[in-house]
């Protein structure tokens, strides 16, 4: 298992789909996972420090996990099947840890609002991420690197994506 961070929210212009990007937090590892535009929503409000008159679903969750004396000790991505994610997220009660099914998308959005670290496991990075090599990379070449990748991501389709549709040079 690694820790992961948002790296940013981008869209796929073809489908018109959002893409969450994740980057592991050791390395140059990003892992792309197409989200919904509600979910899409919910982190780039969060990342943006907007603010909603009224509790959104995700707010709303996390505020009731507050009140139940419940926190968010993560969340997990912990696997890839038939091309969806799926993912954990672990509360903490009482002492005990309980394990909730749930999208990465909406995991994220309450990992955000939790300040809770994410993770995904060794094999949904080993099969899905994508690495920027090199012992060298500096903060500028990744940026560039990245923002190929973003060009790239925002001219592929998910399925195209799933089945191994590689950039040209």
């Amino acid at each position: 298992m690694q820790e992961m961070q948002i790296y940013g929210v981008s869209f796929d212009l073809v489908g018109k789909q959002p893409i969450v990007l994740l980057k592991t937090a050791e390395g140059n590892k990003f892992l792309p996972i197409w989200i919904g535009h509600p979910e899409a929503a919910a982190i780039l409000m969060k990342l943006q420090s907007a603010t909603t008159p009224r509790p959104m679903t995700h707010d709303l969750v996390a505020d009731m996990l507050d009140q139940l004396g419940a926190q968010v000790v993560r969340i997990t991505v912990t696997e890839l099947r038939e091309n969806t994610f799926y993912a954990q997220i672990t509360v903490q009660q009482d002492g005990s840890e309980v394990e909730i099914d749930s999208r990465p998308s909406d995991a994220i959005a309450l990992a955000i609002r939790a300040d809770a670290p994410i993770f995904a496991a060794d094999e949904v990075i080993e099969e899905s991420a994508i690495e920027f090599e090199g012992d060298d990379i500096n903060q500028e070449d990744l940026e560039k690197e990245v923002s190929k990748f973003k060009q790239f991501l925002d001219h592929v389709t998910p399925d195209e994506f799933a089945n191994g549709v590689e950039e040209d040079d």
